[in-house]
């Protein structure tokens, strides 16, 4: 007989009513039978959680991120997007099977005990995914409690040979330098994806599977097919960064005659269960053929502000019909992974788009955005509401909190005020993994020293990448923002000139 729980005496935030009614909420097994009026009748056997004084809302969903970030958080300052690319190697390299299942294990502690239940992860393996790291990743998502889309993050083309005239900008001794680190050939990387669809093991209800080409011009269009193939044949997602730069849209406009996701969709990847991430340099085509197949967009905000890559035209995604979820991107280019902040960023980016406030996204939609958009974007139907049949992913938030001192509207201050230190409890799927502040089965005092000597031992082992990327950082950081100052018909920076 499944468990059954009725929370009793929580004030419930929804979208639709910013009120917080008192509200009792019936939970059988992991799934939510019945929300009502104080008071809900319930079985004798329920067991009763005593939710008075706290604020309830559905678990948020992280549209997108990366797990191996995590062990990178805070390293860079004055990056723009190509300059951590060129800092992968270092602040990425060397890992070790256990060092993928801790990173990911940091990043799922941190969104748990910031209210997120669930996450779309683009995880990179160097030179290839592999079945044992993919299925570390899964085991830490597993481990925490915490539900996950698992999409190993490939290409075929490196960095340097993707962009054009990069690789002949480099002085010839830096040039040998990076092509020693070549990624696999593309047929030993489809295969290792193939290999880790057709050996799933992890429970789909909770751990997902999908596919990530990471971005479409370092990918060759064979390479692209492949992917593309394998998400199809195994029902799985397709989650690519496009038009995340300036530097992105040119390149794919110079290589296709044509944006990076009209040619993408040309080639059949667009589809329901394609995510385009972050899309800033999408244009009003572009947005009008991801609604059309019923895409999703995750809107990472803080990322775009702090690589510089611009400001996301959110509004014209909704108005065309975009289904629009809310990412924090990686530790390592958004320096943490609190969906309240990128909540509050979305809000900030809008605002800076202009003066008309109607054009501004309000706080249900983002909220609306960082739950059921996001849990769309996932492939999960049933998640990002408290209603009857959704899975039971509920964030407790204490009231005597001074985020939410006084309680004037609870969605505004969702978005607006709250910063995660106001979580007291989470449950996933019926299941307490957060309990009065702790993450429950975790203990934080070793993951803090798990993670000081995985750390230690990769800035020794990646001191010689340290060393090259400041070699090479100088000459990046001029020729990419130089590619840049070629016109395109969409402007998403914040400066007044076209650059």
């Amino acid at each position: 007989m499944p468990d059954i729980v009725v929370i009793r005496g929580g004030r419930l935030a929804d979208a639709a009513d910013s009120t917080a009614p008192l509200t009792d909420i019936l939970v059988e097994g992991d799934t939510i039978r019945e929300i009502g009026a104080p008071g809900l009748e319930a079985p004798e056997h329920a067991r009763t959680i005593d939710a008075a004084g706290m604020l309830l809302h559905a678990g948020l969903v992280n549209g997108h991120t990366h797990g191996h970030g995590n062990l990178a958080k805070g390293m860079g300052d004055r990056w723009s997007l190509e300059l951590l690319l060129t800092a992968a190697p270092w602040i990425g390299g060397n890992r070790q099977l256990e060092d993928k299942y801790l990173t990911t294990l940091i990043g799922a502690a941190e969104m748990l005990l910031k209210g997120c239940t669930a996450c779309y992860d683009l995880t990179f393996e160097f030179p290839a995914p592999t079945v044992e790291g993919i299925d570390a990743v899964a085991r830490a998502y597993s481990d925490a409690g915490m539900r996950a889309v698992v999409a190993p993050m490939v290409a075929d083309t490196t960095f340097y040979d993707a962009i054009p005239g990069l690789l002949e900008a480099l002085p010839e001794k830096l040039r040998q330098e990076v092509a020693k680190a070549r990624l696999a050939p593309a047929e030993t990387t489809l295969e290792r994806i193939r290999a880790i669809l057709e050996g799933w093991s992890h429970d789909t209800a909770s751990i997902r599977a999908a596919v990530a080409p990471t971005i479409p011009h370092h990918c060759s269009d064979a390479f692209l097919a492949g992917c593309r193939d394998l998400a199809r044949a195994h029902k799985v997602g397709l989650h690519s960064h496009v038009a995340e730069s300036k530097l992105q849209a040119i390149v794919g406009r110079e290589r296709y005659g044509r944006t990076q996701l009209a040619h993408m969709d040309a080639m059949g990847l667009v589809g329901p269960d394609f995510v385009v991430a972050h899309g800033v340099w999408l244009d009003d085509d572009d947005m009008r053929r991801l609604a059309a197949h019923g895409a999703s967009v995750s809107h990472n905000p803080g990322s775009n502000a702090l690589l510089g890559s611009g400001i996301a035209d959110a509004r014209r995604m909704l108005e065309l019909g975009v289904n629009l979820a809310i990412g924090t991107d990686g530790a390592n280019c958004s320096d943490n992974q609190n969906m309240y902040e990128a909540m509050r960023m979305a809000a900030y980016a809008s605002h800076a788009r202009g003066p008309d406030t109607g054009l501004w996204l309000s706080t249900a939609e983002i909220f609306k955005a960082a739950t059921e958009g996001s849990a769309r974007a996932l492939g999960f139907e049933r998640l990002g509401r408290i209603a009857p049949g959704y899975k039971a992913d509920i964030v407790f938030l204490d009231l005597a909190s001074i985020n939410l001192i006084p309680l004037n509207d609870a969605v505004n201050q969702l978005v607006q005020t709250e910063d995660g230190s106001s979580v007291h409890s989470v449950m996933v799927g019926g299941r307490m993994v957060v309990e009065n502040r702790r993450l429950v089965g975790c203990d934080m005092a070793r993951l803090a020293a798990d993670a000081e000597r995985a750390r230690e031992r990769l800035a020794a082992a990646n001191a010689g990448a340290r060393e090259l990327f400041g070699k090479l950082a100088p000459v990046v950081g001029s020729f990419c923002p130089g590619l840049m100052q070629r016109p395109y018909h969409v402007h998403r920076f914040a400066s007044c000139a076209g650059h």
